[in-house]
């Protein structure tokens, strides 16, 4: 069995970058999740699937940030996300980097083109650069103090753990075979194995001195995008079963374990391993949201918000049992014209035109003027209800 290198500077040394065999079982996977993702887009409007992309970009930050140690509470995302930050500087401070990954993934999001284009060295490199741009020299420091350039390559050498990256020099000369394997990507049946393997391979080469994790899963939301539509997060899964991503991703760190394990520098046999754990997160995801997006479940649990409001505040408040019904369907449909849904209502006008400035205050309606159309929106405190156990933490107490 060959001995693991202590210094890494000839790419052959990261090789296999895809595995060569027993990929039948995971492109049949991967098959499953696209049909599933395609069939998730067009169950909601598009104002619905927008405002559930933007809850998951929100979810994509938090959770990243959580891997890293630096999450904050989604109540103070939130609340960055309106521009108020805590009195207090490590709260605020974890609220601008949880605004700057929001902000990089929606640039990011701007310019991908392809899965091949998000895998590659130069879109990794932006995503670092779109993050760390947002931040201030002081909140992009090392544990050294050293100043972490956005979208620079790391100009030393470090360790990670067990696992010592290449040498630095060597660096462009290891995204380059990334780029020469990662680049010729077509089609969807090696679609996530690929995204898989980038992301492990990325990790590995740790090209930057800071910021790597939150880089490479910048880089796989963005190839996921043209999959998932925004609708569901692997992040997620990552963060939730993160024991397991670590030890996933060190156990791919792994030499060849005997001649029977691929011919490259690294196991193939662990490769296979990462990228049946990762498609297994993906699956879990998409399933998820699925069951989430169900109409039928979803028009139940609308329902159930309004009468828990209602039971929790009175019909003074303008949560009444007539709303169900246009709520529901601007869920499903798409927006409603103020007229249209005080008719749908059947309430007097002056108690219906209460009703919706009472959910448009409480953001469970959108509307760009009081005369636009009205869109379903998700508020953090409506998720227990309408999305339960999608994003549990922002149920959680806030206690930063």
């Amino acid at each position: 069995m060959p001995s693991k290198v202590q210094l890494y500077d000839s790419p052959h040394q990261f090789e296999p970058l895809l595995p060569a065999v027993k990929l039948e079982p995971l492109i049949a996977r991967t098959r499953g999740v696209f049909e599933r993702s395609m069939a998730l887009k067009g169950v909601v409007s598009a104002p619905a699937h927008e405002a559930l992309r933007e809850l998951v970009r929100e979810m994509n930050s938090y959770y990243s940030n959580r891997i890293e140690g630096q999450a904050t509470h989604p109540a103070n995302i939130a609340g960055a996300l309106r521009q108020h930050f805590s009195d207090k500087p490590d709260t605020a401070r974890r609220q601008r980097l949880a605004l700057a990954h929001i902000e990089a993934e929606r640039e990011l999001e701007g310019t991908v083109e392809s899965e091949a284009q998000a895998l590659s060295s130069a879109f990794l490199i932006r995503a670092h650069a779109a993050l760390y741009e947002r931040l201030q020299p002081a909140e992009r420091q090392t544990d050294e103090g050293q100043v972490v350039e956005p979208g620079q390559l790391r100009n030393k050498e470090v360790r990670v753990g067990r696992h010592i990256p290449p040498s630095h020099g060597s660096l462009p000369r290891f995204l380059t075979r990334m780029d020469q394997v990662y680049g010729r990507l077509q089609g969807m049946d090696e679609v996530l194995i690929n995204i898989a393997c980038a992301h492990h391979r990325a990790a590995w080469t740790h090209p930057f001195l800071d910021g790597n994790g939150r880089a490479v899963r910048l880089q796989t939301h963005c190839a996921l995008s043209f999959i998932s539509g925004g609708l569901w997060s692997v992040n997620r899964g990552l963060a939730r079963r993160q024991n397991d991503y670590y030890a996933h991703l060190d156990s791919a760190d792994e030499p060849r374990r005997g001649d029977l394990d691929g011919r490259g520098n690294l196991s193939q046999a662990a490769l296979l391993e990462w990228c049946d754990y990762f498609i297994g997160v993906c699956e879990d995801q998409v399933d998820f949201m699925s069951r989430m997006l169900d109409i039928n479940g979803l028009k139940e649990r609308i329902a159930h918000y309004v009468l828990f409001e209602n039971a929790r505040h009175g019909s003074a408040s303008g949560y009444r049992q007539e709303a169900v019904l246009p709520l529901q369907m601007t869920a499903i449909a798409g927006p409603i014209e103020r007229g249209d849904f005080i008719r749908m209502m059947g309430l007097e006008d002056r108690t219906a035109r209460k009703a919706i400035s009472r959910l448009i205050s409480d953001g469970v309606l959108i509307s760009e003027s009081h005369k636009a159309p009205l869109a379903i929106a998700f508020p953090l405190n409506s998720l227990s209800i309408l999305f339960p156990n999608l994003y549990p933490e922002a149920a959680s107490t806030l206690v930063d």
